[in-house]
């Protein structure tokens, strides 16, 4: 299988002079890179497609570095909490990442890679040549082809890199989609990127609103209720007592949340078709639904045992300050 990848050059690897720090390294660069493959990967902290890859490349760092593999993960912001170099070492540190971070916090390795999306990687030869790039999920082994011929051509035993494909941990948030069940995507909840909104009334822009929910949330939909502020990226809760409720069809439901910027904890309840989530619920809240916002990241709120059903999620946050940011599904 691995003679029938293709390996076209794609052209060199950009600087990455654009990054604003670095973690678990000191600024690389692509000439004293050279010599030894690299895998680049674009990500951010709170992408579950991102995190849903994180065991492979994880592994594959780990089995093929002392081969001579170079792995850079390229932190780049999608929300306005992950710019923070410090938010990012703190979910760095939570998520076992031990090679280095290039902080890309204004964007500028992105676009010298000219790259579009969350997770992104970019394998590169001992020359400095791309050679192969792979967006999204997916697609492990044929990507483990290439590092281990990457590898090859640079003088690595060729026995030592030649293995079956690593066996990647994957538990809790990092375990793979159900895809066969997913029916639902991503839903932003700032109204720049919003959809699926069912409020009566609609979306109030940057201003406190009182929302209520709708009389029938049909799928795919999502609505508010308490005085909330709705800005470009999060809504932010006034007041105790507000909360969202999505219909949705998927095995896991993820919320991307922060506390208020003093990072004063907000507890949340959690109840699935009207009632706590028992043995449904996922790793950040306990079988009764509760939980509490400590810190700006996803939140696995559902893990639905089989069958996988269309369901209603609601989430009512007893504090006030919260920014919820958005829905993802798997």
């Amino acid at each position: 299988m691995a003679t029938t990848i293709q390996l076209p050059v794609e052209g060199h690897l950009p600087s990455f002079e654009g990054a604003t720090g670095w973690i678990n390294s000191e600024p690389l660069t692509p000439a004293g890179l050279r010599g030894r493959p690299v895998v680049v990967e674009f990500w951010t902290f709170t992408c579950i497609n991102w995190l849903r890859t994180l065991p492979y490349v994880r592994a594959w760092f780990e089995r093929y570095r002392d081969d001579g593999l170079v792995v850079i993960g390229v932190h780049t912001p999608e929300f306005d909490v992950e710019r923070d170099v410090e938010r990012v070492r703190v979910a760095a540190r939570g998520m076992r990442i031990e090679f280095p971070i290039a902080v890309d916090s204004d964007y500028r390795v992105w676009r010298a890679f000219d790259n579009n999306y969350w997770p992104a990687l970019y394998f590169a030869d001992a020359e400095g040549q791309i050679r192969r790039h792979r967006f999204g999920e997916g697609e492990y082994e044929s990507s483990e082809m290439v590092i281990q011929r990457l590898l090859a051509a640079a003088g690595a035993d060729t026995l030592q890199v030649s293995r079956e494909p690593v066996s990647a941990d994957a538990e809790g948030i990092e375990a793979p989609a159900d895809w066969d069940h997913l029916r639902s995507g991503e839903a932003c909840i700032g109204y720049l990127r919003e959809e699926g909104f069912s409020s009566p009334g609609g979306l109030v822009q940057d201003r406190p609103h009182e929302y209520t929910l709708p009389e029938v949330l049909r799928l795919n939909h999502w609505g508010l209720t308490g005085d909330w502020t709705v800005g470009g990226q999060p809504a932010v809760l006034n007041a105790p007592g507000g909360g969202i409720a999505n219909r949705f069809h998927a095995r896991d439901l993820h919320l991307v949340l922060a506390p208020p910027p003093d990072d004063r904890p907000v507890r949340f309840r959690v109840s699935l078709d009207g009632a706590p989530p028992g043995a449904g619920h996922g790793v950040d809240i306990d079988e009764h639904g509760e939980g509490t916002v400590t810190e700006p990241r996803l939140y696995q709120l559902i893990r639905q045992r089989p069958p996988v059903a269309d369901r209603t999620f609601e989430i009512t946050f007893l504090d006030a300050g919260v920014r919820a940011y958005v829905f993802t599904f798997g």
